[in-house]
């Protein structure tokens, strides 16, 4: 299946997920290593039980910004179309806001970060 791609995201967590790729876009994607430096993980508890139950998981990740330089966090960057991006940011909770970033490689894509 060819899948037009028009936007870069960086997964950190569950949505490196097969299971989770499955239930939100219909496909498995295809990613590349990457790393966002000056951020680290931190754990979150996830009180939708849809998100719950698609995940497997009440306990997610989720990247926040730290004061040292030397912490980055390891991740995958996928191609999704317009209309994925926008299944993405249904499944992500309200404690998470997609923003810009640029990856160690120099790629601009976007991610999920704690929303304060």
């Amino acid at each position: 299946m060819e899948v037009r791609a028009d936007a870069l995201l960086f997964s950190y967590g569950t949505l490196q997920s097969e299971a989770v790729q499955l239930a939100i876009f219909g496909r498995r994607l295809d990613g590349v290593p990457d790393a966002l430096p000056g951020y680290r993980l931190e754990q979150l508890a996830i009180r939708n039980a849809q998100v719950v139950a698609t995940s497997g998981a009440a306990q997610h990740p989720i990247a926040v910004p730290s004061a040292d330089p030397a912490d980055f966090v390891r991740g995958v960057v996928f191609r999704l179309t317009p209309r994925e991006l926008a299944q993405a940011d249904a499944y992500e909770v309200d404690d998470y806001r997609r923003a810009a970033v640029v990856l160690a490689s120099g790629l601009r894509a976007w991610m999920y970060v704690r929303a304060e």
